[in-house]
């Protein structure tokens, strides 16, 4: 996850700010999608295409004349482990102008408000919802919303995500009940202004930003984005056998931990997977592969645009410099692993090749450890007993 938020600054964001766009759904939504992602992929392009003519419109261009790109990262959890399919979208802030000899010039656009946040949630649920409708996945009537259809495939994964949805255990003796928590901070009043852009069930919230200096808070932002479900630092085990989960955040009625039965705790885990095959990174307008404008953006000037190696001017900009990095700097810039300096004495290390053949490894390998180089550099660690039987945290409930 690291080494794909670096590649996102590196090699496809330009010197340019970015916005976070992060949408939300109601329920049955979150379980439809997670169970159809064919019908999450059209929703995603409905969303985008609200939110990108939104700031055309906004910095006073039309789709013909202005551009603008997304990179979305899917998101399939919340903060207790439960299902919970939501887009986090990074947009440009601002839209590319083409000018009249073929360059682009970006025009920075202000901040959305409080009211054009509603009102951009408000179109992309009539529009979802409509979508939604004509492909028979959803009903409506005149006293309720939108409400789910029974059209979705059953199979055994749809009691499990329905349940983690829901906040509720879903194998076991107390399958259906509520998940149990635990409340260690009084319950906090909402923040003002924080009911902003939400509309029956959809809530759009746009209010982290970074400028185009502030790469490092960019690349912080792709990795909080592209971070993993679980994080184990938050996660032990309590003196009665149950899992416990630390929440990052407390929710507002004070909950800080929840706890799971250890077959329920594998049941969350499994509801988190996503289907084969399924993309959960996505590029949109000029940094789809496709658009013929991003190779004249991005800092890595890969695309349909693309110039010839003859066409390619000599002088590179300081970002073109360090777009191409190669698999050292890399392992440098996100393991901090740095292959390149000697141990002993500090000095450049030249790499001759990349060998990926296993044979050859082991020849080498073998001539190592018979001339004394490296005798302990490869060995397997040392044999250990069942997990159960090492020493695990205990916390006391």
């Amino acid at each position: 996850m690291a080494e794909a938020a670096a590649l996102l600054v590196d090699e496809v964001f330009p010197e340019q700010p970015v916005r976070q766009w992060v949408l939300s759904f109601p329920f049955p939504l979150r379980f439809l999608f997670a169970s159809r992602p064919e019908v999450m992929e059209k929703v995603l392009g409905i969303v985008y295409r609200v939110i990108s003519t939104h700031l055309i419109q906004s910095a006073g261009f039309t789709r013909g004349s202005a551009h603008t790109g997304a990179v979305t990262l899917i998101q399939r959890f919340g903060s207790a482990l439960n299902l919970n399919v939501h887009f986090h979208m990074l947009f440009l802030d601002g839209v590319y102008v083409e000018r009249p000899d073929g360059r682009l010039r970006f025009r920075w656009v202000k901040a959305p408000t409080s009211a054009e946040l509603t009102g951009l949630a408000d179109k992309i649920a009539r529009r979802v919802g409509r979508y939604l409708e004509r492909q028979g996945l959803i009903e409506r009537d005149a006293e309720n919303s939108w409400l789910a259809g029974e059209d979705v495939d059953e199979d055994p994964m749809s009691s499990v995500m329905g349940h983690s949805i829901t906040y509720r255990i879903a194998v076991g003796p107390n399958a259906g009940r509520k998940v149990m928590t635990l409340q260690t901070l009084p319950a906090d009043d909402p923040p003002f202004g924080e009911e902003a852009g939400k509309v029956g069930g959809f809530s759009l919230h746009a209010g982290v930003s970074a400028r185009a200096d502030q790469r490092d808070k960019l690349e912080r932002l792709c990795r909080y984005i592209s971070r993993p479900a679980v994080s184990e630092k938050r996660l032990s085990l309590t003196s009665n056998g149950l899992v416990r989960y630390q929440l990052k955040t407390p929710y507002r009625d004070g909950t800080t931990h929840v706890f799971f039965e250890p077959l329920d705790f594998l049941a969350r885990l499994a509801a988190l997977v996503p289907k084969p095959r399924v993309n959960l990174t996505r590029f949109h307008g000029i940094f789809a592969p496709n658009s013929k404008l991003r190779s004249q953006v991005t800092p890595a000037k890969r695309g349909r645009g693309r110039q010839r190696p003859g066409v390619e001017s000599a002088e590179k900009t300081p970002a073109e410099k360090h777009a191409a990095m190669t698999w050292a700097k890399r392992l440098k810039r996100v393991f901090d692993m740095d292959v390149q300096t000697c141990d002993a004495c500090g000095g450049a290390v030249k790499i001759v090749a990349a060998i990926e053949d296993p044979v050859a490894i082991k020849k080498i390998l073998d001539h190592l450890e018979e001339q004394g180089a490296m005798p302990q550099a490869y060995h397997r660690p040392a044999v250990r007993g069942p997990p159960w039987q090492q020493k695990l945290p205990q916390l006391h409930s």
